[in-house]
């Protein structure tokens, strides 16, 4: 059944939350809780306060596009928590031992719901859904981008700093996944602190 029409409030309006901003956020949030499988068109349109007609409206290609949309918002969204981590400190190391904090702060905060917003719907979709395929690699892609930009700034070599991207982020990723699980913030200290051994060792 659809939902009666929302309409935005002046506090929406003045934080340029509008409608699409409203279901895109809704689509990252119940994918990165429930995974593609999960997550049907009226449970969006229900949770965004929109109509199913304004969900179609912008988005004509159904679940699908929106998934994409929603990938999209939720790398975005993670690739700034992980700068504020690592910005949060100009050794690479302490960085890197901050960011995971800062993730694991953000989980316990959110209930052990909110992890990575992709994990689900990569998995869920591998080999079936190319353009979610294609937006789950971009956004893993985006965030090594991030620690790689951060390795390079502090004077490792190109191969240096890629390889320690890839390695952090895979334990970052990993440790997640455990501290909800566990609805623990230990993995993921843990992992900050052996990834700031490792980048030391590599200083």
């Amino acid at each position: 059944m659809e939902t009666k029409p929302h309409r935005e409030s002046a506090r929406d309006t003045e934080a340029g939350v509008g409608t699409r901003e409203r279901v895109v956020r809704a689509a990252s949030r119940l994918l990165q809780r429930q995974g593609y499988e999960g997550t049907g068109i009226k449970l969006i349109a229900r949770e965004a306060e929109a109509t199913l007609g304004s969900v179609y409206h912008f988005f004509p290609g159904g679940k699908e596009e929106l998934a994409v949309a929603a990938i999209q918002h939720g790398d975005q969204e993670f690739a700034d928590a992980l700068r504020a981590g690592l910005d949060s400190a100009e050794d690479p190391a302490v960085a890197v031992e901050n960011c995971a904090r800062h993730l694991a702060t953000a989980l316990r905060e959110s209930g052990w719901t909110d992890g990575c917003p992709v994990t689900s719907t990569a998995l869920e979709t591998l080999g079936r859904t190319p353009r979610i395929q294609e937006a789950c690699y971009a956004a893993l892609r985006n965030w090594q981008n991030v620690l790689a930009a951060k390795f390079r700034g502090s004077g490792f070599s190109e191969e240096a700093a890629e390889d320690l991207a890839s390695t952090v982020l895979s334990a970052l990723e990993g440790a997640e996944m455990t501290s909800q699980v566990f609805q623990s913030e230990q993995p993921l200290l843990t992992a900050g602190r052996h990834m700031a051994l490792l980048v030391k060792s590599w200083s």
